[in-house]
């Protein structure tokens, strides 16, 4: 590192104009970027086979589904009467005929009363369309509104419901929110607030500046990468917000072990090249332990997913490599010029934090059982966690949409008719001259018997016959995006799947069962491999087995509480409903945990890297266990809950976005950096450090020559009790005490 900095230092010129140059370019091409950027969902499993083959032979439907147009016809009149019947068929007909490659199934073309409610007034369609691209849009149900307000006679009420229409949690079908420039936006105010507070000088727009070359560096790699293969559109929220903090954080640690070291006297060069020696190594294990997290989903059978991986990899790295580079540069050229007003220095240590680490290790056994008895708590709700996708009730509570879900609801149709399931049907190879009409009803009789089925439909059309095929629409009567509705789904797999001109399921309850399998079928292996990965890098880091164990053992508590959290504002509903004006959802989107995993695994471990090094850098220095606490508490302290509360800020910021699916996941993260940063890093890693005594300096010499430890200088002799022995050379285990004095 230090060679690293003299570099940069010896060509600021150079390394300022490249920088330059990747910013314009990025801001050039971001759009460019975000319009390639895909919402593939995909993913091996036979409803994946299934859906690619119907949205082939069809144009539409797979695991889109469909939207529901909801007619009532005035007082006296009944939907069941022939003329009636006919005339509600020629509106349904004439909105699709609006829509591209549009497929509907109703009353006129089935004949089935489950089509209308219990009073006789309202009745529904099926409408698939073809799949919508792009993160929750562009939406043809206004196109659908508009149709079916044109065909529908005066005196008719008309509207149309349907996830696509519900999922952004508002009261009306267009995709409108802060938009996400607007909530970086706000992310970053928050943030210069937070840091004119730590700086009191003109500083604090040195990390936001870092921060806006990350991010735009970023999405110019990104774009590129789009270019080569498809990358969600989730990475966007990801760069344009985590990435903000990340950065900001990183500059955050950077800048202040400056300030420290010209406090003590250093002309500004070579307070550049201890501040990047120190924190600057802080921040470059810290960045690598974020991007194991992410890299964890690279491996995962989900192509969605795995674009997140190594799009979201990209975050934490260029910020390192930004504050690796420019950032030392700022400081060696214009650092002491923006430092002014210097209404506060870094000369001595907190004096909040460091009375708080001398009370943690004088009370060691209090805060431990105290931090561990808050993170318990936390962890429980986590035992009853569903994984799914948000219900209709927690969607929309008000508009147009909602009210047509209300109106069939109210008339004994379950909300379930908004989640159907797609049986696609054909007959048996040598089977004889079965007729694929008499084919469909046979597998549509079987489903109806299933538990939990309201209705199954097959309706005789070119619609739903072509090529040889014919496609069974099956209507749960709850929700399949729920746990009771996936087990609906499972029971239809079960009696169906393998069975006679049965080719599959598809539909989006037959893909979320997909994607439990796919996805959280190996998740204990790769949690076991992450933690040993970033086990062997932070033992490095911190010359410590047991720090280096307990800060893996600490992310999994804290990662655990952050999913209790999400199960008992959102699943449970304790929160959502005051905070966004949202319901208990009854699951957890399918995707949100490992997305809180794989970003607050190495998020988290920040603050870890931040606090052990300089406590092991205190103790190098003295010896002395106590004093290490609380010097690297105190000097800390301050720069840890600063970076945690930036990243709350922009994570409430992604909160404000429209979609509940990004509300769950800001809430994941935002609940897991409180936790980590609040009661992990500053209660029960001093606490724990107190408790094992000499116990942390631990290092064999065998793991210290694999890992190619440098070895670290040794305490003159004579020197205070407890001194740091060299790599490979510390006390056997028989030798330690345990006691926490020293």
């Amino acid at each position: 590192m230090p060679s690293l900095t003299r570099f940069v230092l010896r060509h600021k010129a150079l390394v300022a104009l490249f920088w330059l140059g990747v910013t314009v370019a990025g801001v050039l091409t971001v759009g460019g970027t975000t319009h390639r950027m895909t919402n593939d969902f995909s993913m091996p499993g036979q409803a994946f086979k299934v859906d690619n083959q119907i949205i082939r032979t069809y144009g539409n439907g797979g695991s889109q589904s469909p939207f529901v147009p909801v007619l009532t016809v005035p007082a006296g009149q009944r939907v069941s009467d022939r003329a009636v019947a006919a005339q509600t068929g020629r509106i349904f007909a004439a909105a699709v005929a609006a829509l591209p490659h549009g497929r509907v199934a109703d009353y006129a073309t089935t004949h089935n009363r489950a089509f209308i409610t219990r009073d006789g007034r309202s009745t529904f369609a099926l409408v698939y369309t073809p799949p919508v691209t792009g993160f929750g849009g562009p939406s043809l149900g206004p196109v659908l509104q508009h149709a079916l307000d044109h065909a529908a006679p005066p005196g008719w009420k008309v509207g149309v419901t349907g996830t696509q229409l519900l999922a952004n949690g508002k009261a009306a079908a267009s995709n409108k929110g802060t938009g996400i420039m607007a909530e970086a936006m706000i992310g970053a105010l928050g943030a210069l607030a937070i840091l004119a507070f730590v700086y009191a000088s003109f500083l604090a727009l040195l990390p936001l500046l870092i921060g806006g070359i990350s991010v735009m560096a970023t999405f110019l790699v990104v774009g590129g990468l789009t270019e080569i293969t498809g990358v969600s559109q989730i990475v966007e929220f990801l760069i344009a917000l985590i990435g903000l903090g990340v950065a900001i954080d990183y500059s955050l640690l950077v800048v202040s072990r400056w300030r420290e070291e010209r406090a003590a006297g250093r002309d500004n060069d070579t307070a550049v090249v201890e501040a990047m020696s120190h924190a600057g190594r802080a921040v470059v294990f810290s960045g690598l332990t974020v991007a194991i997290g992410l890299l964890s989903m690279i491996v995962l059978p989900v192509p969605m997913l795995r674009s997140v991986g190594y799009g979201g990899v990209l975050v934490p790295l260029m910020s390192v490599v930004v504050a690796v580079t420019l950032l030392p540069v700022i400081l060696a050229s214009v650092g002491p010029r923006l430092d002014w007003p210097r209404l506060r220095t870094e000369r001595s240590a907190s004096r909040l934090f460091s009375a708080w680490a001398r009370g943690v290790y004088k009370h060691r056994w209090v805060a431990a059982v105290a931090g561990l008895g808050v993170i318990g708590a936390l962890m429980l709700p986590a035992l009853s966690l569903h994984l799914g996708l948000p219900g209709s009730a927690a969607e929309a509570t008000s508009g147009p949409a909602h009210s047509a879900l209300m109106t069939l609801t109210r008339g004994g149709v379950p909300s379930g008719v908004i989640t159907p399931a797609e049986v696609l049907t054909s007959p048996a190879a040598g089977s004889g001259p079965t007729s694929i009409a008499s084919v469909a009803d046979s597998v549509a009789a079987k489903a109806t018997r299933v538990p939990g089925i309201y209705a199954a439909v097959a309706p005789p059309t070119p619609d739903y016959q072509h090529a040889g095929s014919a496609i069974v629409t099956v209507i749960p009567r709850t929700e399949s995006s729920v746990p009771a509705g996936q087990q609906t789904i499972s029971r239809l797999e079960q009696a169906l799947v393998g069975q006679q001109h049965v080719v599959g399921v598809g539909g989006e309850g037959a893909s979320l069962i997909d994607f439990d399998h796919a996805v959280y079928g190996d998740f204990p292996l790769m949690l076991t491999l992450i933690g040993i990965a970033t086990f062997l890098l932070l033992t490095r880091a911190f010359r410590s087995v047991l720090l280096a164990a307990k800060a893996v053992v600490f992310n999994l508590i804290s990662l655990a509480a952050a999913y209790g959290v999400l199960t008992w504002v959102w699943q449970d509903g304790h929160g959502s409903n005051l905070l966004w004006g949202i319901p208990a959802t009854g699951a957890i989107t399918m995707w949100v945990p490992l997305m809180v995993f794989a970003f607050l695994f190495g998020l988290s471990m920040d603050y870890e890297v931040f606090i052990l090094t300089r406590i092991r850098e205190a103790y190098d220095t003295t010896g002395d266990a106590r004093a290490a606490v609380t010097e690297g508490l105190g000097r800390t302290g301050r720069l840890v809950t600063s970076a945690a509360a930036i990243l709350m800020l922009s994570f409430l910021s992604m909160s404000t976005g429209p979609q509940t699916d990004l509300k769950i996941l800001a809430t994941g993260l935002g609940a897991g950096i409180l936790i980590d940063a609040v009661v992990i890093r500053c209660l029960l890693v001093p606490a724990m450090v107190a408790l094992f005594g000499r116990a942390n300096w631990w290092m064999p010499t065998w793991l210290a020559r694999t890992l190619r430890m440098p070895t670290p200088a040794v305490l003159p002799a004579g020197g205070p009790a407890g001194a740091v022995p060299a790599a490979g050379a510390g006390p056997s285990w028989g030798e330690l005490t345990l006691t926490g004095s020293r």
